[in-house]
């Protein structure tokens, strides 16, 4: 089901509901560049959880109106717009790559509503000390937040242009990815069903501009707004550690700042394995019961 939700500075959100439209809420927040119609959870298996799961396109992406200068810590609005709409007083939050540092501002900032909150394959805070943030990153990320940080507009010019091209041919884009993927990456990749969602999803994501993907660059090259120390609600973070769009060092870092997070690193896993393990994660962000996820470290 999909909503045109209006946030209270007047911008327009636009959000998607699957599963079970009466059961548990769960938002899920999209990896950068992407879309509501990234990858997800089966419907069916929404409805064998009685879950209800949210997505929407981050401010730039999609049909959704653009937030200028936003950081990550302004997520925090528009979660609370449109769990506000849908008459959702408490939730569950997860994030996966650039979607995973919106999902702890969330529970770093709405400790009164995120039930559970999980972060997966994350990035840490642009600042985060102790943590050399480049280390193990493939060098088209280490180019484009240096950029984003030292000169955004010269990184503006960049996404415009490489935007265009993805519209015009969005296999562009994993192609320039297929250069950097690792073994692991590869065989997910190369997938039909998940190269065909993750084709849709960078599609709709860019469909109308390029700045969703240029102010979510932007903004993991600031200070995000919070501290992740902050965070009091059960926290999950996951990581493969041959991942080298955002190393398995970040949650490292995280784990060590946010208090009481549970941290599991799987050793032969990589970045686009997050997408497997969402079921799972979807488990435990409903049932306390459920203690992990996988290999803890």
């Amino acid at each position: 089901m999909r909503n045109r939700v209006r946030v209270t500075d007047g911008r327009h959100l636009i959000v998607e509901r699957q599963g079970d439209l009466h059961g548990r809420p769960v938002f899920l927040l999209h990896g950068t560049p992407g879309s509501r119609l990234g990858p997800a959870p089966r419907g069916m298996v929404m409805y064998q959880r009685q879950t209800q799961l949210i997505t929407y396109d981050r401010p730039g992406y999609g049909e959704s109106d653009r937030h200028p200068g936003r950081r990550v810590s302004d997520v925090v609005e528009d979660v609370r717009a449109i769990a506000d709409a849908l008459g959702l007083e408490r939730f569950a939050v997860v994030g996966r790559s650039g979607g995973a540092p919106h999902a702890l501002a969330c529970a770093a900032l709405m400790p009164d509503r995120v039930t559970r909150a999980a972060a997966l394959v994350t990035l840490a805070p642009w600042d985060a000390p102790g943590l050399d943030w480049f280390e193990g990153m493939a060098a088209s990320n280490v180019l484009a937040y240096s950029t984003a940080a030292a000169d955004p507009d010269s990184l503006t010019e960049s996404f415009i242009v490489r935007s265009a091209e993805i519209r015009v041919d969005p296999v562009r884009l994993l192609d320039d990815l297929r250069r950097e993927l690792t073994d692991s990456d590869r065989v997910v990749v190369n997938d039909a069903g998940i190269r065909s969602l993750l084709l849709r999803n960078y599609s709709e994501g860019l469909r109308t501009s390029a700045y969703g993907w240029i102010d979510d660059a932007i903004a993991f090259s600031r200070p995000w707004g919070f501290d992740p120390a902050d965070i009091t609600c059960p926290v999950m973070l996951w990581h493969g550690e041959k991942d080298v769009f955002s190393p398995a060092s970040h949650s490292r870092w995280l784990g060590g700042r946010i208090p009481g997070a549970t941290t599991v690193l799987e050793p032969t896993a990589a970045h686009f394995d997050a997408l497997s393990v969402l079921p799972r994660v979807l488990n435990w962000l409903l049932d306390e019961r459920e203690s992990s996820v996988g290999s803890m470290s």
